[in-house]
């Protein structure tokens, strides 16, 4: 019911956890096409975020301070990879107290910034990624944009390819119905193995298929491009992508 859903939800982005920003760089621009959004600092990282074809966004964050910060650990752990998918949200306390609701934990909850307020599911209890939901007033927070120093490639860019969103793996078709329509009021298409959740402001959708022997969270960035690119891996960033 809408009354136990988040509205007004849109998928943001996702975002990729690196060692180095320079590391997404052939994947992302030589080979995907990407055109430079915005980038900036954060708690314990820096990242910067890359637009393709139909307005797809994908972040790449690295970490910043000693070790120890939430990235480092990521990385340390799992090695580079998709970190978390983002959210956007109109009312941050709402979505905490819906989620919580149904049985969530919220972690990270910090409304101390005007322009940038945040909340995480945990990866546990998120279907294996990190969901990170955020309300933004961008006239007030100015702290990413287009004048960050973007790494760049040597050479021509090609035409950007459509990002068309992330696929992972769940060990439950129903609990991944719970939460990304449920709760995130994601629109689904059932196709039998697996489910394909959009949402109507977002050009990225999240597909989930069945494995119940696998460890829940992402497997690969599906695409719209050319077909030499179907399968392509780049380990440096613990990315594969595949076209749908």
């Amino acid at each position: 019911m809408d009354a136990d859903r988040i509205t007004g939800t849109k998928l943001d982005h996702i975002a990729i956890g690196v060692r180095r920003l320079e590391d997404a760089t052939d994947l992302l621009i030589r080979r995907l096409g990407g055109r430079q959004h915005a980038g900036g600092p954060g708690i314990e990282f820096r990242g910067c975020q890359w637009e393709f074809k139909g307005g797809g966004r994908i972040e790449v964050i690295e970490p910043e301070g000693p070790p120890g910060g939430f990235l480092h650990r990521f990385i340390d752990t799992r090695g580079p990879g998709v970190h978390h998918i983002t959210f956007k949200v109109p009312d941050i306390y709402r979505a905490a107290e819906l989620a919580r609701a149904r049985g969530y934990t919220v972690v990270g909850f910090n409304d101390a910034f005007e322009g940038w307020k945040e909340m995480f599911l945990h990866p546990r209890q998120a279907q294996g990624v990190v969901v990170q939901l955020a309300q933004s007033d961008p006239d007030v927070d100015d702290s990413w944009g287009p004048n960050f120093p973007f790494p760049t490639i040597d050479g021509p860019v090609p035409d950007a390819v459509r990002v068309l969103g992330v696929r992972l793996t769940t060990r439950s078709l129903a609990g991944s119905r719970s939460q990304w329509e449920g709760l995130l009021g994601g629109c689904c298409e059932d196709r039998g193995t697996e489910l394909v959740f959009s949402w109507p402001e977002s050009p990225l959708q999240i597909t989930v298929e069945l494995d119940e022997a696998r460890e829940e969270g992402p497997i690969c960035i599906e695409i719209e491009g050319p077909d030499e690119l179907s399968g392509y891996a780049d380990a440096s960033i613990g990315v594969r992508v595949s076209k749908r």
